[in-house]
């Protein structure tokens, strides 16, 4: 099987995912191949990267400030790491112009992604709703001259980013349907998780509808009983990792204590991770 047959089958594996069935598409989010191994060992059906975790990872903060190249060669590792689909948080793009965000499409599908979010959050409050329309069917038509049924998730921060007060959730569904309409085969609404709300917005998309889950959120099968398809946790598994190394070298380095490394992997299980090498090329 070429890479163009491989990516092909990923992608349409990946859109089945978001069907209708009896439990939702749950992503626990990465930004490394440990962390892509350590999830699909776990039982995951896909991956996804978050775009905060990978900031982090690489020395810079959220939102647009990752080099482009940086974020590209870790997507890769990424894919590299594991034999599921991977769909990469683009954030709004990598870039501005159309030749940029084209240049992240191609780079997106060279390294062997068959999904992306995309974000409106570019610009303030939001990005103008028909510009962003635009350039998601700039993305659509870039993945489909390659033959690619690139799945695109249309994120929109209407609740997220605070902004729209009691007028969030009409203003969620005008965006929704316009994403849509440019080609979005999914709408990421993250900032919301009641369930009344969720369920109001399943019914009014006409597209699978991604929620952000967390602490204090309803569990992956209350949110698929209000018709969430989707769930993920972006940064909140490197925000969980993170923690867990401020906490053990703070023991360490305050009285010595040894007791955060307990029920941690052995080195051969991490080496074990890797005993097949990188998938690169797929």
């Amino acid at each position: 099987m070429t890479a163009h047959q491989a990516s092909v089958t990923k992608a349409e594996q990946f859109h089945k995912l978001h069907d209708a069935g009896p439990t939702p598409l749950v992503l626990v989010n990465v930004w490394d191949a440990a962390s892509a191994r350590v999830v699909q060992e776990a039982g995951a059906t896909a991956i996804a990267t978050s775009s905060s975790a990978v900031s982090w990872s690489l020395g810079f903060r959220d939102g647009d400030h990752v080099p482009w190249g940086l974020a590209m060669a870790a997507l890769g590792r990424v894919v590299g790491a594991t034999t599921l689909p991977v769909t990469a948080d683009i954030e709004t793009g990598y870039g501005r112009t159309d030749d940029e965000l084209r240049a992240t499409v191609h780079a997106v599908l060279d390294e062997g992604a068959v999904g992306i979010n995309i974000e409106d959050s570019g610009e303030e409050p939001l990005t103008d709703t028909a510009e962003q329309s635009r350039r998601i069917a700039l993305i659509r038509a870039a993945a489909d001259d390659r033959g690619i049924p690139l799945f695109i998730n249309a994120r929109t921060d209407t609740f997220l980013s605070g902004r729209f007060g009691d007028s969030a959730y009409e203003e969620t569904l005008r965006r929704a349907d316009s994403y849509v309409a440019a080609g979005a085969d999914g709408v990421f609404v993250p900032g919301v998780v009641d369930l009344h709300v969720l369920h109001e917005l399943s019914g009014r998309i006409p597209a699978p509808l991604n929620a952000l889950a967390g602490v204090g959120a309803p569990s992956p099968l209350e949110l698929h009983d209000a018709g969430v398809r989707r769930v993920s946790i972006g940064g909140n598994t490197a925000k969980a990792a993170y923690a867990k190394v401020a906490r053990v070298a703070t023991e360490i380095l305050g009285d010595g204590n040894w007791a955060g490394l307990a029920g941690t992997r052995s080195h051969d299980e991490m080496d074990a991770l890797f005993e097949e090498g990188p998938r690169y090329g797929g």
